[in-house]
């Protein structure tokens, strides 16, 4: 340990999606600009709430959705604050930490509005994703919608795999988190003539960076002091994800989600 109790290196993990591990590495590198601490971003294979190296604090900082974040804490207390949310850059989003579930079908399908996915066949990326379940069973919970709402649905596994799903036929619609989705057409501009968005859900409170308790007071504030003070490096990549700024997020914004999930828990789309 250095003087003061501050580590030599932190351990960063992302649980969301893949298309944002730039941004995020490009976080990672500004902190151990800013803090001078060696930090190393990984992507995770596991879902959070099973992840042995969470489960054994053994994780400094994570990009996390914040539906396994809030559910997560409920069992774990204590272990877990939140930090700081990006505001995205278009007008969508109000100039607030949110995002959306953007609905997809394929632009070439007779399916036009949400009562039109009736006996559709659904992908979803895990039951566990607050974008891609969590507000369907939201949105089809109020519209007491029946059991057997889709003829079929199929687990995809990720968010880009349920966007190429819906392009190749395989099923046809899914909830995608519309962050993701943008930079995945940012990525590849083709998709875009291929899928058409017939309903959004939400918004909901953007997935947070998340700081172990263990890291202390101090160090979490000057984390968070300085994603909300962003350098010219990091606001050049910023601009190239669409990001306006960061802002300060409490682990209690996040309870909503949580809310949601108890609400549809009779509700199983699989």
């Amino acid at each position: 340990m250095q003087k003061n109790n501050i580590p030599k290196n932190l351990q960063i993990t992302s649980y969301l999606s893949p298309n944002w591990f730039e941004f995020y590495q490009a976080i990672a590198t500004y902190l151990s600009r800013c803090l001078q601490i060696d930090l190393h971003l990984q992507q995770s294979e596991y879902d959070p709430l099973v992840d042995p190296l969470l489960l054994q604090d053994q994780i400094d900082l994570a990009f996390i959705c914040g539906l396994p974040l809030i559910r997560y804490s409920q069992t774990v207390p204590n272990q877990w604050q939140t930090l700081v949310a990006p505001v995205m850059q278009s007008s969508r989003y109000h100039n607030q930490p949110i995002y959306y579930a953007d609905v997809i079908v394929n632009s070439q399908s007779d399916i036009h509005k949400f009562t039109d996915l009736a006996d559709k066949i659904f992908c979803y990326n895990d039951s566990g994703s607050n974008s891609g379940y969590n507000l369907l069973c939201q949105r089809l919970t109020q519209e007491k919608s029946p059991q057997n709402f889709f003829s079929k649905t199929l687990q995809s596994g990720s968010h880009q795999h349920s966007i190429r799903w819906v392009i190749e036929g395989l099923a046809d619609c899914a909830a995608i988190d519309s962050v993701v989705l943008e930079q995945e057409l940012k990525d590849f501009p083709e998709l875009s003539q291929y899928l058409r968005v017939v309903e959004v859900l939400g918004p909901s409170p953007m997935p947070p960076l998340a700081a172990a308790q263990h890291l202390g007071i101090s160090l979490t504030q000057q984390i968070q002091l300085a994603l909300l003070q962003p350098d010219e490096q990091l606001q050049k990549v910023m601009q190239q994800f669409g990001v306006r700024r960061f802002a300060p997020v409490q682990l209690e914004d996040y309870e909503i989600l949580n809310q949601i999930y108890r609400d549809r828990s009779f509700l199983t789309l699989s």
